[in-house]
């Protein structure tokens, strides 16, 4: 019980200090129920797997500035594919566009081994031809999605045996968050990828040496954050209905949340947990500023401060980390 403590200590204080921040918002709004955590992992899901795309790729020593942009063109693409046609249309689209994400994702890890450019100026690059190439696919906000895409999300999962008072709190876009993650993660800690992904952040040289493919594993690393990347796009459409060109707050959101679940901008340390809950801390307190009646303008401001401190402080650590 000790080493687990030890081990999984930072995940352990995120886990502590999200039940605090619940405790807080009951304390500031009595009603708070079943219904607004439903709420909270719907506005969660699309933020998540940007963290989750990002994560992947920073513990491979990496850092992938076109997150949001990858999941507006996805989005779009969902959306537009899915408008004015049959449910089970739908059934060929989701995949479609999964494999689209997993493509895109590969070519940007492609060409930063290939032309061994810095992956912040190649992706920062593929940024602005996603964003463009969203703007083609629809140039608003349109589009549709299938009414049983829209259902996964909505509502709670009924648990036979359980009482309805316990099942209330178990949202399905909770529920579809865990289980998309555990398809790609498990099978990566199963065949042993993982510690390729974590050898070559933490020191590609050695890697090397030791027999790992460094750049068959640096494009596995962003073709599996362009997969979590087209999950985030489609959780967009899935919880508006429509698809828009224009990159939300994703990015940032997605750094930080890294960041702060405990894993290092340098690459090589850190798991998908802890970011996970880290977001969901940050969506909680935006909800916990708007139950304040704090000014959006304001709650704008006061979220950027902290997205930023984060990140400066991830920043700092991963160089303190470099020198030493």
């Amino acid at each position: 019980m000790t080493r687990f403590i030890t081990r999984n200590g930072w995940v352990l204080g995120l886990l502590a200090l999200l039940a605090l921040l619940f405790v807080f918002t009951k304390a500031i709004q009595p009603f708070y129920g079943a219904g607004d955590f439903g709420s909270l992992a719907r506005a969660v899901l699309p933020f998540a797997f940007a963290v989750a795309a990002q994560t992947i790729v920073v513990i491979a020593g990496g850092i992938d500035l076109s997150i949001a942009s990858m999941m507006a063109l996805t989005s779009v693409t969902a959306a537009s594919m899915m408008n004015g046609a049959s449910e089970e249309f739908a059934l060929l689209v989701v995949p479609f566009v999964l494999v689209m994400g997993l493509l895109l994702g590969a070519l940007n890890g492609l060409l930063i081994v290939v032309t061994r450019v810095p992956d912040i100026v190649v992706t920062l690059a593929m940024l602005f031809v996603f964003q463009g190439a969203a703007l083609l696919v629809l140039e608003a906000p349109g589009g549709a999605a299938a009414d049983w895409l829209k259902a996964l999300i909505t509502g709670t999962v009924q648990l036979p045996g359980l009482p309805e008072a316990i099942t209330a709190w178990v949202p399905k876009a909770l529920v579809l968050l865990v289980i998309c993650l555990a398809l790609v993660w498990i099978p990566l800690r199963l065949s042993g990828l993982d510690l390729s992904l974590y050898a070559i952040g933490s020191n590609p040289l050695a890697a090397f040496r030791s027999g790992v493919p460094v750049a068959r594993t640096k494009i596995l690393s962003y073709a599996l954050g362009g997969l979590f990347g087209a999950m985030g796009g489609l959780s967009l459409t899935m919880s508006t209905g429509i698809g828009a060109p224009i990159p939300g707050p994703y990015l940032l959101a997605s750094v930080a949340a890294v960041v702060l679940g405990g894993v290092a901008l340098g690459g090589g340390r850190g798991g998908i947990i802890g970011p996970i809950v880290a977001v969901i801390i940050l969506r909680l307190v935006r909800t916990d500023l708007t139950l304040l009646a704090v000014d959006p303008n304001v709650t704008a401001i006061i979220e950027g401060t902290i997205m930023v401190i984060v990140v400066m402080f991830g920043a700092y650590i991963a160089l303190r980390g470099r020198s030493s």
